[in-house]
């Protein structure tokens, strides 16, 4: 009797929830184009309170149960361009979806209409909404407790619910116009049914027309893609704007991209998939002097993130040309805020690496050849909270690795004559013979040691231990440049001066920087010229001034006297102007004495050879880290020459020429 009871009160209470489920969907039946249209108000509300721009809708009504029909959609912010015109809209919404409180859209059909960004004196047409989105950021205080992976699950989910799993679009645009920079992508047609999708774009910018294709599958509902993108005549299909923006050329024949996987498994996010790119070009005039092009490359990524971290897994591979390597790469905020990297290339043949290099960013490596293999590994690790606990170790070895033909720059070249020309402002500048036949060369015997012992002081102390980089300069350089949010110090050492002055243009380029690391391991670790010849070449092309260059140039320029009778004095103040050659007279007041901040420098630098037992205290009497100038650079620091000086300058000229003579007869 009790169960009879119970079941016939669960029969009428499943009864009445039914009927009021259904007066609830007859009531919404009934007046859902009310419900529209105060929904529409309210949304244009939203717009004139929140972004001071109107939104109109022509006319609005339900189509079918769930469908909705939209006709005359305008967005215009106040005293601007309009912003968004479309003249119809039809797409239908997941009503047990809604109900959840989730937007899910089913389909999607428009056409006719246009967003319009557009940037001139008067501002920007979508500045409010930029603006608004900054304020609700920054009005967030609390802290947001949920973990990396919930809250990247929630954006992927949130973002694929919007794309309908049908779609027609025709006739739609985007058009751009930054300050009369004009660029317009037409949407002549986009398809999605049955998961398949595709489309067609016309680009113009200019005179230029491109025709670009997308075509593949697409999933919304179990987030997965995979997409080709190309342009229709099997040419490159290049970025547009970037080129009148960013002076930045991109394109390129194919791009793939797929998304495989984006899954919470207990409470980590997995996202798997991977992506393709066929004959890229790039050119910037901060990346290389002409286009930069990679033939084929390939990423298979692998991403997790739990609750207090985000990691690029190291079951990611990444490939370009020949060359094969696996990345690892964890943001992490479980105890200290620290970031991570690593890379490993395993073992390969050294020719493949060559020829596999992006054709110009690597223009003096082509033709380039060579034996035997190796591998390479990459470890960083920076802590946030411990910045000076900076991990960075760069390891490769090789098996029979072997240079056997040089490209454009023949490294073997050091060891004998040759012709050097400083290039300028990319013009290339007055020939100097490295070699006996200029009577300015000077062999590193006939260099005073002082001037040696100054320069390595100052530019690369243990140049005759390491292999052309110092580590331990690479991980303090970082970390001040990290610290201070910008490139504040670079670890340059002789060797790679050397090369950059001899073989490279001084363009401040990614090329260039990139050419000059490669070919200094090159000369250092292949034994090519020995550690006195380079620093030999080096006093010998080195720029000290304005057109001069070489040790023996520079002597007669400021002292008027051959290097090997250079003072400790005069060789600190030479050592201290290789930074800023053309700029050493700002080391000088009026009357021709040493500014303070300049006498400074070379004192701390005495004090350093004299620590370091590279000089004794006997070299530094009558020696107090000023300088004299009797040269013609003299000329550059406009004062009045005065007869105490002159007078000076000759007893000082004729001492020199005394040692000079001395020096002469005892060799």
């Amino acid at each position: 009797m009790q169960k009879r009871k119970i079941k016939k009160i669960l029969v009428i209470t499943l009864s009445a929830i039914v009927v009021l489920i259904a007066l609830g969907f007859a009531g919404f039946f009934i007046f859902r184009n009310t419900i529209l249209e105060k929904a529409i108000s309210k949304a244009s509300h939203k717009f004139e309170q929140q972004y001071n721009s109107e939104f109109k809708v022509q006319q609005a009504q339900f189509k079918g149960f769930s469908g909705i029909a939209l006709q005359g959609i305008t967005l215009v912010p106040q005293n601007g361009d309009t912003l968004l015109n479309i003249q119809s809209l039809n797409t239908s919404v997941n009503l047990p979806q809604a109900l959840l409180g989730k937007i899910q859209l089913g389909k999607l059909y428009m056409q006719d209409g246009y967003i319009s960004l557009v940037r001139n004196k008067n501002g920007k047409n979508f500045n409010a909404f930029i603006n608004a989105a900054k304020s609700k950021k920054q009005q967030k205080t609390e802290p947001n407790t949920k973990s990396y992976a919930e809250r990247a699950h929630r954006l992927i989910k949130r973002a694929f619910n919007l794309i309908p799993t049908d779609i027609a679009l025709k006739n739609l645009s985007l058009k751009l116009n930054d300050m009369e920079r004009r660029v317009t992508i037409d949407l002549e047609e986009l398809n999605l049914s049955d998961k398949q999708l595709t489309s067609s774009f016309l680009v113009k910018e200019d005179d230029k027309q491109q025709n670009w294709k997308v075509k593949g599958m697409a999933d919304p509902r179990h987030e997965a893609a995979d997409l080709d993108f190309y342009n229709n005549d099997s040419t490159h299909i290049e970025i547009p704007y970037l080129k009148k923006r960013l002076n930045l050329t991109t394109a390129f024949k194919k791009l793939h991209l797929n998304l495989q996987e984006a899954d919470m498994k207990g409470d980590e996010l997995y996202i798997k998939g991977y992506a393709s790119i066929n004959d890229l070009l790039i050119n910037h005039p901060k990346i290389a002097s002409k286009d930069v092009v990679l033939d084929s490359a390939r990423f298979e990524y692998s991403i997790i993130a739990g609750e207090k971290f985000i990691a690029l897994d190291s079951a990611s591979v990444a490939q370009f040309n020949k060359v094969t390597f696996t990345p690892f790469a964890k943001f992490s905020t479980e105890q200290d805020t620290i970031y991570q990297l690593k890379a490993h290339i395993p073992e390969m043949q050294a020719q493949d690496f060559i020829s596999s290099l992006p054709k110009g960013l690597f223009s003096n490596f082509e033709g380039m050849q060579a034996e035997g293999s190796f591998n390479y590994s990459l470890d960083f690790t920076y802590n946030k909270n411990k910045p000076n606990d900076l991990v960075f170790e760069s390891d490769l070895n090789k098996k029979g690795l072997k240079i056997t033909k040089y490209g454009a720059a023949d490294l073997n070249k050091l060891n004998g004559t040759f012709t050097y020309r400083a290039i300028e402002n990319g013009v290339r500048q007055r020939p100097i013979i490295v070699g006996e036949e200029n009577p300015n060369f000077t062999p590193l015997e006939h260099i005073s040691p002082y001037i040696q012992k100054a320069v390595l002081t100052s530019e690369d102390p243990s140049f005759f231990q390491h292999n052309g980089f110092i580590a331990e300069a690479f991980r303090e350089s970082i970390i001040k440049n990290i610290k201070s949010k910008k490139f504040a110090r670079g670890a340059s050492t002789i060797s790679m001066q050397l090369v950059k002055n001899v073989f490279l243009t001084r363009e401040k380029t990614l090329s260039r920087k990139l050419e000059e690391i490669l070919l200094v391991y090159i000369l250092e670790n292949n034994r090519i010229v020995s550690k006195q010849r380079m620093l030999e070449v080096y006093f010998n092309v080195i720029e000290w001034g304005p057109d001069v260059y070489g040790i023996g140039e520079a002597a007669q320029y400021y002292f008027q006297k051959p290097p090997i009778i250079l003072s400790l004095d005069e060789s600190l103040f030479l050592a201290s102007i290789i930074p800023r050659p053309k700029k050493f007279m700002w080391q000088f007041d009026k009357s021709g004495n040493m500014k303070p901040h300049a006498h400074q420098h070379n004192n701390f630098i005495m004090g350093l050879m004299l620590r370091r037992e590279l000089i004794t205290a006997q070299d530094t009497i009558n020696q107090d880290g000023k300088a004299e100038l009797y040269g013609a650079a003299r000329a550059r620091l406009n004062i009045v020459q005065t007869d105490t000086i002159a007078q000076k300058r000759q007893d000082s000229l004729e001492i020199d020429r005394t040692i000079y003579d001395l020096y002469n007869k005892a060799y």
